[in-house]
């Protein structure tokens, strides 16, 4: 029996959740989407017939025939959205970050507790690079130890241009998060401190530290870095290297196009995200449908791991506010 899915947020996020639920996931059926901005909400369903839209994200949590959630609303709406659809019974894929303390993130997990217990996890994160096949390959190389213990992570991120609103903080918990969540998934090991660091800013950034550095131990000793630049400009670009003792594990980017004219040979370069991790979310929404139709927890990542990260996040923003010092992780 098909998975009936409803999805909150139409922006980018949304849309294309409800597309690719659409469009690429076996046993899936898109059949509502909410959002305050009914035009655009229309617009993120175009094609996928009987689907309706909702102004009231409640009347979506609430309908007898949703059984799932996708939440893409917001960041600051997520925590309380996970909650109320925990109270109606329904599961739930929640994009990252969970919320921007980790406080709020243990209310959450309280709340799991209390409604639905431990048994079977109703809520999963959205950190969708842990289902990118490079990511995945590196991890299972750096399992197997063919190359010595891995060393250091060398984890870069880089975009075109910040979203409206941008702070110092916020990058730490919408973006950086993904780092953050990253290199613990592929050591196998927790963040045990942390340190931010920032030189010049660029001309091309706007009240904010960009680019910065954070430098990320673990507990099996390695050090990390982590570079976040939003407005590098020339494209979006996601660059991780692993050190190891007798090897380097570099993640090579997805097949592209080589273009051969005006005496030059140049590859083009994605405007944002959803090109380079097209297939990442495409396998994190099939493994999460395929769990809740199954009654099996997934393999994405858990509240413990979203808060997990979001303590992270917390020592990172201290670091930035104290001089860049080492800041111990909490717990």
């Amino acid at each position: 029996m098909s998975l009936s899915i409803g999805v909150i947020g139409a922006g980018i996020m949304g849309a294309d959740h409800a597309q690719n639920l659409h469009r690429f996931i076996s046993g899936a059926t898109v059949v509502a989407i909410a959002d305050p901005d009914k035009a655009r909400a229309e617009a993120a369903i175009a094609g996928i017939a009987g689907a309706r839209v909702y102004e009231d994200p409640q009347q979506l949590i609430t309908a007898d025939d949703v059984a799932a959630v996708v939440i893409a609303s917001p960041d600051f709406l997520h925590a309380d959205q996970v909650k109320a659809c925990l109270d109606a019974g329904k599961h739930v894929l929640v994009e990252k970050p969970l919320a921007y303390d980790s406080a709020t993130c243990g209310d959450v997990i309280a709340h799991h507790r209390r409604t639905v217990g431990d048994d079977v996890p109703r809520v999963a994160v959205g950190f969708m690079r842990r289902f990118d096949p490079g990511y995945v390959q590196m991890k299972d190389a750096l399992r197997s130890r063919r190359h010595g213990r891995p060393l250091m992570i060398h984890s870069v991120g880089r975009g075109v241009t910040s979203g409206p609103g941008a702070t110092n903080e916020s990058v730490v918990f919408n973006s950086a998060i993904h780092d953050l969540d990253l290199i613990p998934w592929l050591l196998d090991a927790p963040i045990t401190e942390v340190a931010w660091h920032a030189g010049h800013p660029s001309s091309t950034a706007v009240d904010l530290a960009d680019p910065f550095l954070i430098l990320v131990r673990t507990a099996d000793g390695s050090l990390s870095t982590v570079e976040v630049f939003l407005n590098a400009r020339y494209g979006y670009d996601i660059r991780c290297d692993a050190v190891c003792e007798t090897g380097v594990l570099t993640l090579a980017e997805p097949a592209k196009l080589l273009v051969n004219a005006d005496l030059a040979t140049s590859t083009p370069l994605a405007a944002d995200w959803r090109p380079r991790f097209a297939d990442a979310y495409r396998l994190e929404l099939q493994e999460w449908v395929d769990a809740v139709r199954a009654g099996r927890p997934s393999t994405l990542a858990t509240l413990a791991d979203a808060e997990r990260a979001t303590l992270v996040g917390e020592a990172v923003v201290e670091s930035m506010y104290s001089g860049g010092r080492f800041v111990e992780v909490d717990r």
